[in-house]
């Protein structure tokens, strides 16, 4: 379902964005150019988020909107599995000083940031839409470019806003819109993460699937 569509479309409840903003920014600093200020400071992954904020205010008009980032150090996952992300390349000293500075954009725009040293932001998205999960006059849509938080979406109750590409391009799903991609619920991706693996989080998967 695309975003125009269901944006238009009116809800008497309010909205509550959950902003997964290390894939926000990730996303951003991988498909824009290296923007700097005339001192040589990088700014094109926060010039990506701004972007983005202001699109999802304009398109969802939310009432709420909080922020959620991951934390330095390893997290639950890799004592369950000490070669979770093994491999992965290092973010270079471009991104870590943008992610940091970005904090100060949410906190500039009264947003709230979520993190807790051990888990990523994904957990903390899970854990919001848990808590809130029985709040019938709330409408929660999470804003990523990581195609995990799909394991979220419940009907129309909580949807994913997420990038196809560049950070112009978006579409937001609901739980029709996950089955027409995947062929299956949400309830399922973590069993199909599974077995099929994730090359970019280093999960072997199950051999022959």
């Amino acid at each position: 379902v695309s975003n125009d569509n269901m944006a238009s479309k009116k809800t008497s409840k309010k909205k509550l964005v959950l902003l997964d903003a290390h894939a926000i920014i990730h996303r951003a600093y991988h498909a824009l150019p290296d923007f700097a200020t005339s001192q040589g400071v990088p700014t094109g992954a926060l010039y990506g988020l701004t972007t983005m904020l202001i699109k999802i205010i304009e398109e969802l008009n939310p009432e709420y909107i909080v922020a959620c980032f991951d934390l330095p150090g390893p997290t639950y996952r890799h004592v369950a599995y000490e070669n979770y992300k093994a491999g992965r390349k290092m973010a270079d000293d471009n991104l870590k000083l943008q992610l940091e500075s970005a904090k100060d954009i949410f906190v500039d725009w009264g947003i709230p940031i979520y993190s807790l040293g051990g888990f990523e932001a994904d957990d903390m998205l899970g854990t919001i839409v848990y808590e809130l999960r029985n709040d019938k006059d709330l409408q929660i849509i999470i804003a990523s470019g990581d195609m995990d938080t799909m394991q979220l979406v419940r009907d129309k109750e909580v949807l994913v806003y997420t990038l196809r590409k560049g950070i112009k391009d978006t579409i937001l799903y609901d739980e029709e819109g996950v089955v027409r991609r995947f062929g299956f619920p949400p309830k399922l991706l973590p069993d199909f993460k599974g077995l099929r693996g994730d090359p970019s989080d280093n999960i072997i998967g199950v051999k022959g699937i």
